[in-house]
């Protein structure tokens, strides 16, 4: 009987790719369980760059760099993200608590900037009748920036929790579990959004978006519950001086490859972002797609991601340099760019739809391979792998909000010279600005594809996995 359980146990850790990411002190119930605040993440950020900026540009007429501007403020507050973790790190309580408080109040500031969202963009779009000056741009910036400071909390906080209980040997697993998590949240969020509004109204998008604010909480809330091991400490462990940012930073810079892999990481995400604020309008506008069929793009942006993620773990398992594996998600960026904008002269939503799914194949290869590198580049001292990756992510998201202002803030000013004619009788049609915001695109891949050759040079002995390791899809964090 011990041996035949023995095989099932086997079978079933072959099957299920994240089976094994549990532990001792981390059973497999506690961790799907802290999983969901990945699947609130990853609901706001369905509404923040999906549903919510197609809505604002298309159905409440607010202009594209306005809307830009919007979407980049909890974005660009992505600079924290080290800083929090750190801080969370050396949090110190009577409690014992170091994690719960901080992804507590960021579930705290996810909701209440959900809560207030869809008021604030009645009153952005001018539906709301009022006689204060920039009111609606003051309460959207407000709510933005609520929500995206919760998301960024949230996050930060779980993934550091998740990686405290998980052990050495499951860490990566339970981190990869996470990412997962969050790349389904998006795509089952976009698919039910996508299907509650079919039939937009006011009324409609208010019972959206409040709505997805209650599941924050209910999801959050469950996930968080007894998640945390309690040790109280005394008054003279709290009075212990702190370990400083700076001088953990310090070691991180000494990698000596930081620098530039930093510069790839925001060159790279720009890039591929610029056009985040801009995919579902462009479907919207200038192919006549309804506001269900084009926040279905969202799914298959995530759809792709999971692609490459898995081909990723392929390819690295045969001892692929991730440095080459990035420049393989820029050229898949290059053809995904190129078929979005063949798409409009083509009248072909299939084109669309294919670009768009390229689009998070391509990135989501580069994410995950410089992530690999990130993770693996020396460092000593009090730069450790939290740091690495709050670094990543901070580059990486700082540039994803400038990505999106520059793209809005383009495509305004280049529709108004085309539709005005003076970039000539063929320029003047709404399809202009966008086409030259995914043509910037193309030139900044090209860039990343420059700053990316010195690393895969010397990157060829950043690879720790050998043609015979065994690498899995839940082998890889982010």
């Amino acid at each position: 009987m011990s041996q035949a359980a023995s095989v099932l146990k086997q079978m079933t850790i072959k099957m299920l790719p994240f089976s094994d990411a549990a532990s001792d002190d981390l059973p497999i119930g506690q961790l799907l369980r802290l999983s969901l605040f990945q699947i609130s993440v990853g609901m706001a950020a369905v509404m923040l760059l999906g549903t919510l900026n197609r809505v604002m540009i298309v159905e409440l007429s607010v202009p594209a760099f306005l809307v830009a501007c919007m979407i980049a403020l909890p974005v660009l507050i992505a600079p924290f993200r080290a800083l929090l973790g750190f801080r969370s790190d050396t949090y110190r309580s009577a409690i014992g608590w170091k994690r719960i408080p901080y992804l507590w109040f960021g579930t705290l500031w996810q909701m209440g900037g959900l809560a207030i969202m869809p008021m604030s963009l009645l009153v952005l779009g001018g539906d709301v009748v009022h006689d204060i000056p920039f009111a609606g741009e003051v309460l959207a910036a407000l709510a933005f920036v609520m929500t995206g400071l919760g998301m960024h909390m949230t996050q930060t906080a779980g993934l550091a929790l998740a990686a405290d209980r998980a052990t050495d040997e499951t860490r990566p697993r339970v981190v990869a579990l996470l990412y997962v998590m969050f790349l389904i949240g998006m795509g089952l969020s976009a698919v039910i959004v996508g299907y509650l509004l079919r039939d937009f109204g006011n009324i409609r998008l208010i019972q959206v978006v409040q709505g997805t604010a209650v599941v924050t909480m209910v999801l959050n809330v469950i996930a968080l519950w007894k998640q945390e091991n309690i040790r109280p400490m005394s008054a003279a462990e709290r009075a212990q001086p702190r370990p400083k940012f700076q001088d953990a930073w310090k070691d991180f810079t000494a990698g000596g490859q930081a620098g530039r892999l930093i510069v790839v990481v925001a060159l790279g995400t720009l890039a591929f972002n610029m056009q985040d604020v801009l995919l579902e309008p462009y479907g919207g506008e200038i192919l006549g797609l309804s506001v269900s069929a084009t926040t279905l793009l969202t799914a298959l942006w995530a759809m792709g991601a999971l692609i490459g993620f898995g081909l990723a773990a392929r390819w690295l398992s045969t001892g692929t340099d991730p440095f080459r594996m990035a420049g393989r998600g820029l050229l898949f960026g290059l053809v995904a760019f190129c078929a979005v904008i063949f798409s409009a002269p083509m009248n072909s939503p299939t084109i669309f739809f294919a670009g768009a799914g390229l689009i998070g194949f391509g990135g989501g290869l580069f994410s995950v391979s410089t992530l690999t590198a990130a993770m693996t580049m020396p460092a000593e001292g009090l730069a450790g792998r939290g740091l690495a990756l709050g670094v990543w992510g901070a580059a990486q998201a700082t540039a994803a909000g400038l990505g999106v202002a520059i793209g809005g803030t383009v495509r305004d000013v280049v529709n108004a010279a085309a539709t005005s004619g003076q970039l000539g009788e063929a320029m003047a049609s709404p399809a202009t600005g966008y086409s030259v915001v995914y043509h910037i695109e193309i030139a900044l891949i090209f860039a990343t594809l420059i700053a990316l050759g010195p690393l895969v040079k010397s990157g060829r002995t950043t690879s720790t996995t050998g043609g015979s390791a065994k690498i899995g899809l839940a082998d890889f964090p982010t």
